[in-house]
């Protein structure tokens, strides 16, 4: 276990590969976006769906956990125990709430964005790239969910923290025209993202060193 431990420690920003392909996802969605003339809404569809995958990935998350803790967590305002119940509960929660969030955000783009452009290759493309990237934050971090014993709450609340900024953002960007400000929402978009992420792995680094160092 300790040379899983020794791999397992979040790297620094700079040897950070996730964090990297992270932003250079970002910067292939604007390009993209710059390059095809397209509008913020449109843009904005690659980030929804960006969302979603990071929404699949937590879910996939909770229901892998092989033990888990629940304290300080309840459903209908009961302390519940680590039970593959508690698991199923928990996950179909997420699902319903965070996927009728996302409904709603997709009905309101979908009104400044042609529906041909969801099979535009530009899209298709885009969204692939943020698709692999979190496939392996996704497979680094379950591996250290099974050497330790996450908080299923915890991973349930966080997927909501890490898209803040960029809905933040996007917010923002509906109050900014022309290509200057696509550009300009492309970077805060990329540097909310950069600095969540570093966030994440540190918070993760930190559960990684409260691990045994032998089995």
């Amino acid at each position: 276990m300790s040379a899983f431990r020794a791999r397992s420690t979040p790297p620094t920003a700079p040897a950070d590969t996730s964090m990297w392909t992270l932003v250079g996802a970002n910067v292939l969605a604007l390009v993209v976006a710059f390059t095809q003339g397209w509008l913020l809404a449109e843009l904005m569809l690659i980030y929804w769906a960006q969302s979603v995958i990071i929404g699949a990935s937590y879910v996939m998350r909770i229901a892998s956990l092989e033990k888990f803790s629940t304290k300080n967590f309840r459903i209908n305002n009961r302390p519940v125990e680590p039970t593959e119940k508690t698991k199923r509960q928990t996950a179909m929660f997420f699902v319903v709430h965070y996927g009728m969030f996302h409904f709603v955000y997709l009905a309101f783009i979908m009104q400044a964005v042609p529906f041909g452009l969801l099979f535009d290759f530009g899209f298709i493309i885009c969204t692939g790239a943020f698709a692999l990237n979190h496939a392996y934050s996704y497979r680094y971090h379950r591996e250290l969910d099974r050497q330790g014993t996450p908080n299923i709450g915890t991973l349930m609340f966080t997927p909501y923290v890490r898209i803040v900024p960029m809905h933040l953002t996007i917010l923002l960007g509906s109050f900014i025209a022309g290509s200057g400000g696509l550009v300009l929402f492309g970077i805060l978009k990329t540097v909310a993202d950069a600095v969540m992420h570093i966030i994440e792995h540190r918070k993760i680094g930190a559960a990684a060193d409260s691990l045994p160092t032998s089995a």
